[in-house]
C-alpha cells in the first residue's frame, strides 16, 4: 500500500472519531490518535493535512453533501460515508496537486475497505458530480 492511501486510510479513522466526539477538535486528541497509530512522518503529515483542511472547510464541505445527496440527510448517514465524502470533496476541491480521478478512485479505494459496496457507488456518485459540477476540466 502507497504511503497515500495509508494516510488516507488514517485520515478516515481520525475524522471518524473526531465525528464522534463533542468538540471535534484535532488538536485536543492529535496526541492520543498518533501514539496508536505510529506511521511514517510522511504518511502522518498527508493525513493531518488532510484532517485540517477537512475540518477547516467542514461547514461548506457539508453544505454540498446536502445538496448533493440528494434525499439524504447528513446526520442519518453512515459516519464513515459521510467522513470519506468530506475527505474526497475536500482533496477534489482544496488540493491543487491530487488530480481530481484521483482523488476520486482513492476515496472509492478507501470506501471499499470501510464501507459497503453500495457506499461505494453513493460515494462515486456525488464525487463525480461535484467534481464535474465545481471543478470541471
Amino acid at each position: 500500500m502507497g504511503k497515500r492511501r495509508k494516510a488516507r486510510e488514517l485520515a478516515l479513522q481520525f475524522l471518524y472519531q473526531l465525528d464522534l466526539r463533542s468538540d471535534g477538535d484535532p488538536a485536543s486528541c492529535s496526541e492520543e490518535f498518533w501514539s496508536r497509530h505510529p506511521v511514517d512522518p510522511e504518511v502522518r503529515t498527508f493525513a493531518e493535512t488532510l484532517v485540517r483542511g477537512t475540518k477547516l472547510h467542514q461547514e461548506k464541505i457539508d453544505e454540498l453533501i446536502v445538496q448533493y445527496a440528494l434525499n439524504w440527510d447528513l446526520e442519518r448517514m453512515a459516519v464513515v460515508d459521510r467522513n470519506i465524502l468530506r475527505a474526497g470533496i475536500f482533496e477534489l476541491l482544496w488540493t491543487a496537486d491530487v488530480p481530481p480521478k484521483v482523488a476520486i478512485n482513492e476515496a472509492l479505494e478507501v470506501a471499499k475497505k470501510f464501507s459497503t459496496q453500495e457506499s461505494s457507488g453513493f460515494i462515486n456518485g456525488i464525487l463525480d458530480r461535484i467534481h464535474k459540477e465545481l471543478r470541471p476540466g
